[in-house]
């Protein structure tokens, strides 16, 4: 059926990703409202123990990744954002933000017992286990950018001066890290070894990164942009190979090296499922119908589902597919809208069997 003029210009202004393909067979199969107090930031699946972490603030609840149903938390985690693990040493880390006393929590990834909390500079944000030196890397929006950790015992390894504010990084396990510079619209190469910055490569029409994806055996990034752009990069030229649009609000992404498929979390309620055909190839495939605020997202390496969280809010959706304006606040910049406690719902976004 042939539809009108207005209406195609209607659906493009309010999504102009709704044209792109839908052929990924993506749904949401489950929804499930946890609830408690506080918000959440970066989560996290272990495919292996089925544990599925969220990070809420002042902890870290930590779910059946099959059931949904909670089974324990990590307390006293101050800002929390994000959560990894060293499978070898058995232990878990949290990068806690508060501005007083900036820390990083260790515990055991079997007990969820704290540890240890170590005290760092910065303000710590997002988090990832780097195998090849097998260190946790912490990153910052203030200096230093990047604090390193060793795994094994809790210890500061050092620091790194990346010259921006990182959001999402990944390692390809063989010596090479890839961070996004979110202040800069770069992704800077990190050897994690030397600790120093060996490349920095441009993101072309991306602005503002945060999500990151890693396809290792191909050497490809999928940097998932603030202005509703997925760049994909060569990992060791730095060429653009591709720019595709995504929905808007993106905070996270990820790679599912078993599928081939690159996501992008969107606070507008979509994800967005970028199909790599070849390593040359690369095509939006679905944009899936979350839910408003869906921002951030972990792979089920086990599953191939992709997990996310939301929440309700009190400022309305001003479209169907439009995240919540955010809202003013003093000194000029920019608030999250109000969440509606209780209303934390887990989402489970995989293709039906």
């Amino acid at each position: 059926m042939k539809l009108p003029l207005t209406f195609v210009v209607l659906i493009s202004l309010l999504a102009p990703w709704a044209l792109a393909d839908d052929t990924g067979g993506y749904s949401v199969l489950k929804s499930v409202v946890v609830g408690g107090d506080g918000g959440w930031d970066y989560l996290a699946v272990d495919a292996d123990t089925r544990q599925l972490y969220i990070s809420r603030g002042s902890r870290v609840d930590v779910f059946d990744a099959d059931s949904l149903k909670k089974i324990g938390e990590i307390p006293d985690t101050s800002n929390v954002h994000g959560i990894a693990w060293d499978k070898e040493s058995g232990h878990g880390f949290t990068s806690n933000g508060d501005r007083s006393a900036p820390s990083v929590t260790m515990f055991d990834i079997k007990t969820l017992k704290v540890i240890k909390k170590i005290p760092v500079t910065g303000r710590p944000d997002g988090i990832f286990f780097e195998p090849f030196t097998k260190h946790i890397f912490v990153e910052s929006h203030s200096d230093p950018n990047e604090t390193v950790i060793n795994a094994a015992d809790g210890t500061v390894v050092g620091t790194i001066d990346l010259g921006g504010e990182p959001e999402q990084g990944e390692s390809d396990a063989n010596g090479h890290v890839y961070i996004n510079l979110e202040s800069t619209s770069e992704v800077v190469v990190v050897d994690p070894t030397a600790m120093k910055v060996t490349a920095r490569y441009k993101l072309g029409e991306g602005e503002g990164p945060s999500g990151l994806g890693l396809d290792a055996k191909n050497r490809r990034i999928f940097s998932c942009c603030g202005n509703a752009k997925m760049v994909v990069l060569d990992a060791d030229s730095g060429n653009i190979l591709a720019t595709l649009p995504t929905g808007q609000g993106t905070d996270a992404g990820t790679f599912d090296p078993d599928t081939m498929e690159a996501f992008s979390s969107n606070r507008d309620g979509t994800l967005t499922v970028v199909k790599e055909n070849s390593p040359t190839s690369f095509v939006v495939e679905q944009n899936v119908q979350t839910q408003v605020g869906a921002r951030t997202c972990a792979l089920d390496a086990k599953t191939h589902n992709v997990i996310l969280v939301t929440a309700k809010f009190e400022a309305p959706a001003t479209a169907p597919s439009a995240a919540p304006a955010a809202q003013p606040a003093e000194g000029g910049r920019r608030r999250r809208p109000r969440m509606i406690p209780g209303t934390v719902t887990i989402l489970v976004v995989g293709k039906s069997s």
